[in-house]
């Protein structure tokens, strides 16, 4: 697969842009990533502190990670614990709702029921998988640091993914390495300043897999917004 022979717009990569949980084993160039890792270091960050520290995985070096993973979930099935809590204990409204939403839409582009929780673990475990993309980063901060360079981090995934999409290829951020975020550490010999925020999925989207026509609804306007004096 090439890249776009013409521009896209801004609102166009916001617009195309989603969570790929399924990809081909179609090859990332690697000049092509470079060049949008270098373009995402313009995201904004208070201060220019530039908070992100990022670890690409491809080739041989993600098969050698996947198997490790593969050897720890074998040991210890529920993982090592989040080092951080990815949505509160009790989820209040509207967000527990758009949560439960955004999963029932996603399993019914598959046919998996709501009580076919085996269907579920399964396609969830695909996380170990990076979904089949041939490319994984893992995005770290510094412990030392606080919420408002957490908000700089996600201004710089944002940044890449939208990048990404410009240049014709899928994204999908995962949190969910928190979950083995001691494994993370290890295999990429963090320093102990490091935390590994969450994991990316990079390639090309499998257009045939279901999973992939997701588009989640967002709340309108005037639910989000609030003019004073327009």
């Amino acid at each position: 697969m090439t890249r776009p022979t013409t521009a896209m717009s801004v609102s166009d990569a916001v617009a195309r842009r989603r969570s790929t949980r399924a990809f081909l084993d179609t090859p990332v160039a690697p000049e092509l990533l470079r060049e949008i890792l270098t373009k995402a270091q313009r995201a904004p960050s208070g201060g220019n502190l530039q908070p992100w520290v990022v670890h690409v995985l491809a080739g041989s070096e993600l098969q050698r990670f996947k198997a490790l993973i593969a050897a720890r979930r074998a040991e210890n099935v529920f993982g090592e614990g989040p080092e951080y809590p990815i949505y509160p204990d009790h989820l209040a409204e509207p967000y527990k709702a758009r949560r439960g939403q955004c999963a029932e839409d996603m399993y019914a582009t598959m046919g998996i029921a709501r009580d076919d929780k085996p269907a579920r673990i399964e396609f969830v475990s695909g996380n170990f998988d990076f979904w089949g993309a041939p490319v994984a980063l893992f995005v770290c901060i510094d412990r030392r640091l606080g919420a408002t360079q957490w908000v700089d981090l996600g201004l710089y995934l944002q940044t890449f993914m939208l990048l990404c999409t410009e240049a014709g290829l899928a994204t999908c951020a995962q949190e969910f390495w928190t979950l083995w975020h001691k494994t993370v550490a290890e295999f990429l010999r963090l320093p102990d300043t490091l935390m590994p925020f969450c994991g990316m999925a990079v390639g090309h989207a499998d257009p045939a897999h279901p999973v992939n026509s997701l588009r989640t609804e967002r709340a309108p306007l005037d639910e989000a917004v609030i003019f004073h004096g327009l």
